[in-house]
């Protein structure tokens, strides 16, 4: 009999597919069910010899930290005197953000698609003159890659937990916005070098969505001075007016709450 299992590309794929198409509440995840279905899809790959990564074994460990968690009593007194936090709650934020990072891969993928059929016309050649030479297009795909290569070479050094991290992407967006305000006009932030100076891989993606936000408002835009070269983030003309726009930042606020 021929089985298929399906494959994903880390463990916060498999539990957004679990929860989504079962159609479950993300901020009420019923944990003892989901974990469940993790496990056994686990199984499942070690009885077809499918090798899975220690990304996998790790946030099914996890699950089942937090399936403990729930399962002790709770002193109601104690409770009165210092709530606890829902154990679930920074398993929902990473699913949530990987989320909104996998739906911007996804959008940014089918833009490049679309852009490739648009300009691959060889006549786009009539529509400069002699002497205008053809600047290069930088889109948001070549981000996405330039994202996706610093956390390849993140991902071969060693890692040491710094705490909790409890950055978010309004915070993010703010602090680019005063690295961009503090360079002199017309000098680019580094794509790369943000990406590199975040300690942590939550931090990185939250860098990756805030440059998102704010090329989104046309508050920046992406240069790029040699083909395959790095990634420059410029203030545009409308900077002030965009970035510090409270409405604007606190439309981007409210999508992230």
């Amino acid at each position: 009999m021929d089985v298929h299992l399906d494959k994903y590309d880390g463990p916060l794929d498999l539990l957004l597919d679990l929860i989504r198409r079962q159609q479950i509440n993300v901020y009420d995840i019923p944990i003892a069910s989901i974990t469940a279905q993790y496990l056994e899809y686990m199984q499942r790959a070690v009885e077809l010899d499918i090798e899975l990564g220690s990304e996998f074994v790790f946030m099914a460990a996890t699950l089942i930290h937090i399936k403990s968690r729930m399962l002790l009593p709770r002193d109601p007194e104690l409770e009165k005197i210092s709530p606890e936090e829902d154990p679930r709650r920074e398993l929902v934020d990473r699913l949530l953000e990987h989320e909104r990072f996998k739906n911007a891969a996804e959008m940014l993928q089918q833009k490049r698609m679309v852009e490739e059929a648009v300009w691959s016309n060889p006549r786009m050649g009539e529509f400069l003159s002699e002497d205008e030479a053809p600047a290069l297009a930088v889109n948001l795909f070549d981000l996405v890659k330039t994202f996706q290569q610093v956390l390849e070479r993140r991902r071969d050094r060693p890692t040491y937990e710094v705490g909790s991290e409890t950055i978010s992407i309004p915070e993010m967006i703010r602090y680019l916005r005063g690295v961009l305000k503090r360079l002199p006009a017309g000098k680019a932030a580094s794509a790369t070098d943000l990406f590199e100076q975040q300690r942590t891989q939550r931090a990185m993606i939250c860098m990756f969505l805030a440059i998102l936000e704010l090329v989104k408002i046309q508050a920046i835009e992406m240069t790029q001075t040699d083909a395959f070269g790095d990634i420059g983030l410029l203030r545009t003309e409308t900077f002030d007016q965009t970035a510090d726009s409270e409405e604007a930042l606190a439309a981007i606020e409210q999508d992230y709450n």
